[in-house]
């Protein structure tokens, strides 16, 4: 009876990570890539804090923010950024941070600097200066809920892909709203104050834009339109049923 115990928890802990497994492969299936919802966001060219790296957003999956006449007001929101989405993905190839800042506000940045990176050098963390017209061009490049008031900031981010499209979500409802048809809204920045929103939505979405670049590396990615025109080709029509 014993030896009997012991063969069914070797047989459960042996099946239970092949079971999982199994769990997964029709998740990757249905694998849906972040939305873009805006497209041509314009490039930047300013001047940078660090005059020897090319800043720009080409090339780049880029988290950009806007930080205002006095950034050192942003610190929570900057802060938050920076620990719990930059120390996440820094590790990642062509991921950056670029804060955007009024020319002027140079002293402000530097006061915010010691505190945002105090005990390591942000490597792909970048804080740029442009003249107010050019920050309003470059804001209204975007998608946005909400108008930049450049004396105070924003505390909210955008997520910019490799070919300056930004991304986010078309339908942000969750699984109740949905149930009860609540009208459609849609995610387009990500508020840095709130801490629920950077860890289980802003974290989400940047992982799964990772995903989509290294499934075209591989040549393994396929848009939401291929998939599902792949998806009907598949499935039989009446006169094979």
């Amino acid at each position: 009876m014993k030896k009997t115990k012991q063969y069914i928890i070797l047989g459960v802990l042996f099946f239970l990570p092949v079971t999982f497994l199994l769990f997964l492969i029709p998740a990757k299936h249905n694998y849906t890539p972040l939305e873009i919802i805006n497209e041509h966001v314009e490039e930047i060219s300013y001047t940078s804090t660090d005059a020897s790296t090319d800043i720009q957003l080409k090339d780049h999956i880029t988290v950009l923010g806007f930080l205002g006449n006095s950034p050192i007001d942003n610190s929570i929101a900057t802060l938050n950024l920076k620990e719990l989405v930059y120390d996440k993905f820094k590790g990642f190839k062509t991921f950056q941070v670029i804060l955007v800042a009024p020319n002027g506000a140079e002293e402000s940045v530097k006061a915010l600097k010691k505190e945002i990176n105090s005990y390591e050098d942000l490597k792909f963390w970048h804080y740029v200066f442009a003249s107010p017209s050019e920050i309003l061009s470059l804001y209204s490049s975007l998608d946005s809920h909400q108008s930049l008031n450049l004396t105070t900031g924003s505390e909210s981010v955008f997520i910019i892909d490799k070919e300056r499209n930004q991304r986010g979500r078309v339908d942000d409802r969750e699984t109740k709203e949905k149930e009860a048809n609540k009208p459609v809204y849609g995610l387009k920045e990500y508020n840095c104050i709130e801490v629920a929103v950077i860890k289980n939505k802003m974290n989400d979405d940047l992982r799964v834009l990772f995903t989509e670049y290294r499934e075209k590396r591989k040549g393994e990615f396929q848009s939401s339109q291929t998939r599902r025109e792949q998806d009907l080709k598949n499935t039989p029509n009446e006169s094979e049923k």
